[in-house]
């Protein structure tokens, strides 16, 4: 009997825990799938330094070699320097990572050449059919001529496209402290920033899958703590923290305080318009601070809302044009990088508007940080279409307040808003809130917990 795969390929990549959920058997047949779904005849291939990313990415290598197809594995990398190697050599590709899971999780982020997303609706669906089929039937016969598997090294390359989309040549002297939570910053970092004016403190840049520090999840504020606290032994500028994968990027300020994913959105947006001539559109979730499409419009451009998750964001930046895009969980979209999500030029973004005047962080982004957010707020549930129900239930025809459906629950007052949405890959329900001031805020936050957890 086929086995069903419908906990482990998620709605935009393949995620769950080794050995239990998934192996190197079932990887073959992910590598097999994919290239016969996205109709391949080469793909590049990359993982992070979790224990099991090697056994697994060279399986799915296996599994693509069978049918015929040309691999390339560039080893060791961060996912966006895999959507670089895929943007560059106009090739599908497969990283092995589960970001900021624990040490026991592994997953796959696919993509098409150059770098476009495959998701829930363009191919992991029949991505993940065909893989239970074999479960049941044994794998795919062979192509009569196997596919060959090569090595090549892309840091350098991936680091210089970065540099050359930033002008980092004028900035100030700075200090920073990047904690890379022992995942795949700690491998590109030091390569992106060579020769840069900055005084580089790192953190945690030991490759080690099994996070003996912290959990590499920088939205967490427990990750963040040995992070702040370095930024003031310091006296530093600024610090950076990365997650697993190094996709994301999260920023604390000269005193150790968290700035809002939504005010780099803002920050970054507002230089990007900048670069394009004062005009362009802008992607935001719908998780993101009012901030963001103020910002936006302000600064010329066009913002447009949609749903949270990478495939989501990537389709509607093909399908509109748009220069960059930002979400709440501090991923950063650039039409420059194929419309792909990578922290690093984020960070770089960052060091480059601080490094260009003479205030702190702290006065830099206080322009772009305009509301009181409650942060993303976890509850487990035993059944979240109930509680939503009761979400909507609760403020549905009261004066003033409008709903939509377009990603969970949004709720939108004139003076607060809040989005509920169920998670993918837990019984979780997620909360943001946001409002002109705290006391809003934190009523508003209140209240819609307490229907969460009843």
């Amino acid at each position: 009997m086929a086995a069903d795969l419908s906990q482990l390929v998620k709605a935009y990549d393949v995620r769950g825990v080794v050995p239990d959920q998934w192996d190197e058997t079932l990887a073959e047949f992910f590598g097999a799938a994919f290239v016969q779904v996205v109709d391949a005849s080469a793909i590049v291939i990359g993982h992070d330094m979790r224990p099991s990313s090697p056994g697994l990415s060279r399986a799915f290598a296996r599994g693509a070699a069978a049918q015929g197809v040309d691999v390339t594995e560039i080893g060791l990398c961060s996912t966006d320097q895999l959507y670089y190697a895929s943007g560059a050599l106009n090739l599908p590709g497969a990283m092995f990572t589960a970001s900021h899971n624990p040490a026991q999780y592994n997953g796959i982020k696919l993509c098409r050449a150059g770098a476009a997303p495959v998701g829930q609706d363009t191919g992991l669906t029949e991505i993940r059919e065909l893989a239970e089929r074999w479960t049941d039937t044994g794998a795919p016969a062979p192509a009569g001529t196997q596919g060959t598997i090569t090595r090549r090294e892309t840091l350098d390359d991936y680091a210089a496209h970065l540099r050359g989309l930033v002008d980092l040549t004028s900035i100030r002297p700075l200090k920073v402290v990047v904690d890379a939570g022992n995942g795949m910053g700690g491998h590109t970092v030091p390569t992106v920033f060579a020769g840069l004016p900055l005084d580089l403190v790192p953190m945690y840049f030991e490759l080690d899958g099994t996070f003996p520090n912290h959990e590499a999840n920088p939205l967490d504020p427990a990750n963040l703590v040995d992070l702040q606290k370095r930024v003031r032994e310091e006296s530093a500028d600024l610090g950076i923290a990365f997650d697993g994968d190094a996709d994301r990027c999260f920023v604390v300020d000269e005193h150790g305080d968290p700035v809002s994913p939504s005010a780099i959105t803002a920050l970054v947006a507002a230089r990007e318009l900048a670069r394009n001539g004062g005009s362009g559109v802008i992607i935001h979730n719908l998780i993101t601070s009012w901030s963001v499409p103020e910002v936006v419009k302000e600064n010329g451009g066009t913002p447009v809302r949609t749903r949270v998750g990478h495939s989501f964001i990537k389709a509607e930046m093909a399908k509109s044009g748009a220069i960059f895009g930002g979400e709440h969980s501090a991923h950063y979209y650039f039409k420059d990088f194929w419309n792909a999500d990578t922290g690093m030029l984020a960070a770089l973004h960052v060091l480059a508007a601080l490094g260009g005047q003479d205030g702190p962080l702290s006065g830099l982004v206080a322009a772009y940080d305009r509301y009181t957010g409650s942060g993303e707020i976890n509850s487990t549930v035993a059944d979240q279409t109930d509680r939503l129900a009761a979400i909507r239930a609760a403020y549905e025809g009261q004066e003033g307040v409008t709903l939509d459906d377009l990603d969970g629950l949004t709720i939108t007052s004139s003076d607060w808003w809040f989005n509920v949405r169920p998670s993918n890959t837990e019984p979780l329900l997620r909360l943001n809130a946001e409002a002109r001031d705290e006391a809003t805020m934190t009523k508003v936050r209140d209240e819609v917990l307490a229907i969460i957890r009843a």
